[in-house]
């Protein structure tokens, strides 16, 4: 399926899939117990990153931090959204919630600008804004919730607001919140997602 070492976990037809998008250095197993202490009902789709750096597992390349590679950006979100679509067809499930960590995040984020039917909404922890696109998409109110850390010493506080304001812009129902955390989650990341989670999905 679109060549993506994944894992995937069924799930209650009454919740909304997630799909799990793991941090650098992470692969298809790291954001299971999160997702699984998240939404304890939803069915689980988590791919691993087909990038390597220093050959750690990531979405997308970059060229140093916080300088990313655009055109692999377009490249694989186009990627994964066609794996996303197989494996909706595969396992027979809805479209699906993101819920991406870091550089899982970011992908996510580039999903919702890029491929806008692919998901219903994206929880993006400790998120940079990954690219901006020629023209924004039509988003139609999908949720979004923004989790950001006050003392995250790898993404400027004003980035995670550039990026609300893009999905904003493009018509997403934007929940940003910054939190007394640095890029590692907190218990307040856990909860404020748990109940949004149960909102959305």
């Amino acid at each position: 399926m679109a060549d993506f070492i994944h894992h995937y976990e069924a799930g209650s037809d009454q919740r909304r899939p997630l799909l799990l998008l793991h941090g650098t250095g992470g692969d298809e197993h790291d954001l299971v117990p999160l997702g699984r202490r998240l939404a304890p009902e939803a069915a689980l789709l988590s791919p691993r990153g087909k990038v390597l750096e220093n050959g750690m597992p990531r979405f997308f390349r970059r060229f140093g931090e916080g300088r990313f590679d655009v055109e692999d950006i377009k490249l694989r979100a186009a990627e994964l959204a066609a794996f996303v679509d197989e494996a909706r067809e595969r396992y027979g499930i809805a479209q699906p919630l993101a819920l991406g960590f870091s550089n899982g995040a970011n992908i996510a984020a580039a999903m919702m600008l890029l491929a806008p039917q692919t998901l219903a909404g994206a929880v993006l922890l400790r998120a940079m804004t990954p690219l901006v696109p020629d023209e924004l998409p039509d988003l139609g109110g999908k949720p979004v919730l923004i989790l950001s850390g006050s003392a995250d010493p790898m993404i400027p506080a004003e980035d995670a607001t550039r990026l609300a304001g893009l999905l904003r812009g493009a018509g997403a129902t934007v929940r940003h919140e910054v939190l007394p955390a640095g890029h590692s989650l907190t218990r307040a990341d856990l909860d404020i997602a748990t109940d949004w989670l149960a909102q959305a999905g």
